[in-house]
């Protein structure tokens, strides 16, 4: 995969690195953010950081700036909220714009989605309101089996998410993720191989980079080990050839039917018993840690980080790049 780097630094002017935030994923945007930042300065762009937490994002005008590069994870910053605040500030940005943030960063939503379209995900229960008593929690292991998983479903980085093994254990599961969100998702344990995959691009002409085999220790992808440890090891190309290029059409079909632009990663499962892929989530601001997936899988083609960094800048637009005339 070959990216167009034939571009024109100066013209992209001054850029906001939005990090930080306030969302259960700071720690992880701010390491995101630096690198991000870091990365754009060795490029030779006028690039800073800005912390929405820090200053109300009013000042990305006042002080000038022409582009953002979104480097916000998890809530107010990756669910359409400061999306839709840039649309109105008129400073063009990197990744999804508003509908396809939103829509991917709410999980129950992408699979009501992704099933729509014929799409491969896990058999899931929400929970929420009267849904969230015990005598109902107890009943979930009935529906989707044991073991399975909890989760809120607006966090990303595993946050508040847990592996449930018995009935004995679902109520604290419940209790955890109902403390990140309002509604709670229980989803299908899938047995198998953890895979992700990114894609880079808009529409027909997006193309997915190579999938990386995820392999943690004792299996526990959690946010420890997908950020703080370096014992999880991260396998590109052990795939074979064809088995590889239908994971990639699945979530090719999977970012463009929530109408993603500019990079996203599913992340997925290959269940072992017969190598059947089911898609879990679309991320629209992935990591960009030194841990981070899809600098790793542009790495593999023969992209460097501040090449990406640079590409995904340069990408940067609006929903409507154009004021919309009033009707006469």
């Amino acid at each position: 995969m070959k990216l167009d780097l034939n571009i024109d630094v100066k013209a992209l002017g001054k850029v906001a690195v939005l990090q930080g935030g306030d969302s259960a994923e700071r720690e992880v945007s701010l390491m995101s953010g630096a690198g991000v930042l870091g990365a754009l300065r060795a490029s030779g762009v006028d690039a800073h950081p800005f912390d929405p937490s820090e200053r109300s994002l009013l000042a990305l005008k006042a002080d000038g700036f022409q582009r953002a590069f979104i480097a916000l994870h998890g809530r107010h910053g990756e669910d359409g909220t400061v999306q839709g605040a840039l649309e109105l500030l008129r400073i063009p940005y990197t990744g999804s714009g508003v509908m396809a943030s939103a829509m991917a960063m709410d999980k129950i939503t992408t699979k009501r989605i992704w099933l729509a379209e014929g799409l491969p995900t896990p058999r899931w229960v929400s929970l929420k309101g009267d849904g969230l008593t015990r005598e109902r929690v107890r009943t979930v292991p009935d529906d989707l089996g044991l073991p399975l998983f909890v989760k809120p479903p607006h966090e990303g980085s595993s946050v508040g998410a847990s592996k449930v093994n018995g009935y004995s254990e679902m109520q604290d599961a419940v209790t955890l993720a109902a403390k990140y969100d309002t509604e709670v998702l229980c989803e299908e344990f899938i047995d198998g191989q953890e895979l992700t995959c990114a894609v880079l691009g808009e529409g027909d002409e997006a193309q997915a980079l190579p999938v990386i085999e995820i392999r943690a220790e004792q299996g526990n992808y959690d946010y420890q080990n997908k950020y703080f440890t370096d014992t999880t090891q991260y396998l590109i190309g052990q795939l074979p050839a064809a088995q590889q290029a239908q994971i990639q059409a699945l979530v090719l079909q999977a970012y463009r039917s929530l109408g993603c632009r500019g990079w996203g990663r599913a992340d997925l499962m290959l269940r072992k018993s017969d190598g059947r892929v089911f898609l879990l989530e679309m991320n629209t601001s992935p990591g960009m840690t030194s841990h981070s997936l899809v600098p790793k899988a542009a790495k593999a083609v023969g992209i460097s980080y501040e090449q990406l960094c640079l590409w995904l800048l340069a990408q940067a637009t609006l929903d409507q790049p154009a004021p919309l005339t009033p009707a006469a």
